[in-house]
């Protein structure tokens, strides 16, 4: 596999830089968003950038995201391995997630002021959002840019731990959100 920068967005699975490192490569963690994936891309000289949402960016498509390219990579890896995609995807497959969910809230940034607060003493980052990392399972929760919406995507070793820690941050924000708190 050919070594270079591959640029990915801050809610994609622990998986992808740890995968493009296993190769070789240098990953960059960027904000959600296609601007941002391609401005990032330029800016480093990236040979390829993806998103969570399944966009994907080759640097020799003028940095334009291609699902056509990216599907003839998908069958040329199928063909060589010689194996169904399941069994393809199976070292990939190293996590569990929550998805994307979207709880509405009056005030999201005081809601994420008050998330961050409570994780003080975690590894954190305002990438986009707050992104907070607790070694065995993340999280990042990010406004949404056009309606009252947070936006959770979380992250856990096993599926128990994801959906515990799931509900852990949901709660959290249910707390923080409600109308009757003084």
């Amino acid at each position: 596999m050919t070594s270079g920068t591959v640029v990915h967005n801050l809610i994609c699975s622990k998986t992808v830089p740890e995968v493009i490192r296993e190769c070789g490569g240098v990953p960059v963690r960027t904000r959600v968003g296609h601007s941002f994936i391609k401005q990032v891309m330029a800016e480093t000289n990236a040979i390829f950038g993806g998103e969570h949402s399944a966009h994907y960016y080759f640097r020799d498509n003028w940095r334009a995201d291609s699902g056509s390219i990216a599907a003839i990579v998908v069958l040329e890896a199928l063909s060589a391995a010689g194996v169904p995609l399941s069994d393809l995807r199976k070292p990939f497959e190293r996590y569990a997630a929550s998805g994307e969910i979207n709880t509405k809230v009056g005030d999201p940034n005081a809601v994420i002021d008050a998330v961050e607060t409570h994780f003080v003493g975690a590894e954190q980052d305002r990438l986009d959002g707050l992104t907070v990392d607790l070694g065995d399972w993340w999280f990042n929760l990010r406004p949404s840019n056009t309606e009252p919406l947070l936006r959770l995507n979380l992250e856990a070793a096993d599926r128990a731990a994801c959906d515990a820690h799931t509900e852990e941050v949901l709660a959290l924000i249910r707390a923080e959100s409600d109308p009757l708190k003084s």
